[in-house]
């Protein structure tokens, strides 16, 4: 029976693991840079879990293209 149990358990944990690292496309960031403008005008516009996930999305774009050298076309960014 553990066997069976320990197997499931660690894909289960893998795959909460890499769920949270797919990659949200640019709609996403313009969207919650919006919201936390909005936010930061109006202090009821959005929850805070979701201005705390907006927060993380801007974050991890500005990561990404930190390390990025070619923009969405492909073309040299310097």
């Amino acid at each position: 029976m553990i066997a069976v149990i320990r197997p499931a358990l660690v894909a289960a944990a893998l795959a909460a693991i890499t769920l949270p690292a797919r990659a949200e496309d640019r709609s996403v960031l313009l969207n919650c840079k919006a919201m936390v403008e909005r936010a930061s005008k109006d202090a009821s516009a959005a929850s805070e879990a979701e201005l705390t996930r907006c927060r993380q999305v801007i974050r991890e774009w500005a990561l990404r293209d930190a390390r990025t050298t070619v923009d969405e076309q492909g073309r040299p960014l310097r």
